[in-house]
């Protein structure tokens, strides 16, 4: 896989779960490391990583994260009704972290190296199944990108992102689908771990 500049400095966003590529992430803000993280965001327009956790907790001690991630943008701001700040964030490149560090404040940073977006590449016909599973999960669960399906059900990496998204994938499936660099064989391990959510 293709990388492009290192990106020092980014802030990263331990998480219990993994953000796709183009997926949407909402986000309860309640620590002062994780509101300055919005802050310095917002103020420069830059983006944060998200990675998974994988020792740790959310709260509390800083994280250790996966050294793979997603970047975040925030596209949306807005107080909950318990009086915290919420925050919608959409998925941009993939990165692999090289080096990480912890602030005073408690706040995880990284220097990154992103991934080039997968190249778009058609479904393949033995996986069009999957995407009508897509369609019909999309119209249960009403994604905020349900709309879009129509338009990308045949870009194998959207397809598979998503359906990543809404299938009841362990966190550990999660992260392993993340760090595949081909579409296609993406798609074909979720074609062989579908027979695990069928009902009986």
């Amino acid at each position: 896989m293709a990388a492009t500049t290192p990106t020092h400095d980014l802030p990263l966003f331990p998480l219990a779960n993994v953000l796709f590529p183009d997926g949407h992430l909402q986000l309860r803000i309640f620590e002062p490391r994780y509101l300055d993280l919005v802050r310095e965001c917002a103020r420069t327009g830059r983006e944060f990583g998200v990675c998974m956790i994988l020792e740790g907790r959310e709260a509390g001690q800083p994280a250790v994260p996966a050294a793979v991630g997603t970047l975040a943008s925030i596209t949306d701001f807005h107080t909950r009704e318990d009086g915290l700040l919420g925050i919608v964030a959409q998925g941009g490149q993939r990165f692999r972290v090289s080096r990480t560090r912890v602030r005073g404040d408690g706040q995880v940073r990284g220097d990154v190296t992103l991934w080039q977006p997968e190249d778009t590449l058609p479904v393949p016909a033995e996986f069009g199944l999957l995407a009508t599973i897509l369609e019909r999960l999309a119209e249960q669960m009403m994604p905020p990108w349900r709309h879009d399906v129509a338009g990308r059900a045949d870009d194998a990496s959207w397809v598979g992102f998503r359906l990543c998204e809404l299938l009841p994938l362990d966190a550990d499936e999660c992260q392993h689908m993340l760090e595949l660099d081909d579409p296609i064989q993406r798609l074909a391990e979720l074609r062989d771990i579908l027979p695990r959510f069928q009902r009986g």
